[in-house]
């Protein structure tokens, strides 16, 4: 059990990008409002709609989290950036509204930027772990990680987690292209690069039981790959 957190202390915004999640989102909702609040940190929940097609919306909003919907369908990218530019707080949490990050893990994410010890920490599905995600994802996950790695100096187990926590300072370093998935990579070599310090912490991921993931492993792996190397020749 984690010690309780400061009421008074730093402000932690949850972004939750959301594309038709309408049997997930309300309940990874309703478990973050209940974990946030047994730990005491001051949080706000901000739900980002990338023009979901179902009842997503009104799943989210009768929780009374904030909802920002997006007029059209962008991907990822754009839906992650949109929640960036509305947050309040001075720490930023991203996590998947599929259901496939278990939101009673976030303190786990959380404590060590709470106490100063990382400015960003990374959720890893691989590294004390078989994870469930497919072999093709945990190859392309391998090669991107290699990548980083050598381009970088930095190892890392799981470069495209989307489960994470940083500092407002480590997001406001980064002038953030992405438009789809590859976003996490772009924000992880541009951390680095910034010489901020960087965690990972295990974590469980739960592959999703319903509809299927929009990732396109060939066209959203050739993004990845490019967003790596263009985030690093380019810095900032």
């Amino acid at each position: 059990m984690l010690p309780k957190m400061q009421t008074d202390g730093p402000l932690l915004s949850v972004v939750v990008p959301m594309y038709n999640e309408e049997p997930t989102v309300g309940n990874v909702i309703r478990r973050l409002k209940l974990v946030l609040s047994e730990t005491g940190v001051r949080h706000e929940i901000l739900v980002v709609d990338d023009c979901s097609l179902d009842g997503s919306v009104a799943a989210a909003a009768k929780y009374g989290v904030r909802v920002l919907k997006l007029k059209q369908h962008l991907g990822k990218g754009y839906v992650l950036r949109a929640g960036f530019a509305k947050a309040k707080g001075n720490i930023i949490a991203t996590i998947d509204s599929d259901g496939s990050h278990l939101p009673e893990e976030l303190p786990l994410l959380l404590l060590p930027v709470m106490q100063g010890k990382a400015d960003l920490v990374i959720g890893s599905r691989f590294s004390t772990q078989t994870s469930a995600t497919s072999s093709r994802n945990q190859a392309g996950n391998k090669l991107f990680n290699v990548l980083i790695h050598f381009l970088t100096g930095t190892p890392i187990s799981d470069s495209q987690s989307g489960y994470r926590v940083m500092t407002r300072e480590v997001l406001e370093s980064m002038d953030l292209l992405s438009g789809e998935y590859e976003i996490e990579s772009e924000m992880l070599v541009k951390t680095v690069k910034g010489r901020f310090c960087i965690r990972e912490v295990p974590i469980t991921f739960e592959q999703r039981t319903y509809g299927r993931s929009g990732i396109d492993p060939l066209m959203d792996g050739f993004k990845i790959l490019v967003s790596i190397i263009s985030a690093f020749l380019r810095g900032r």
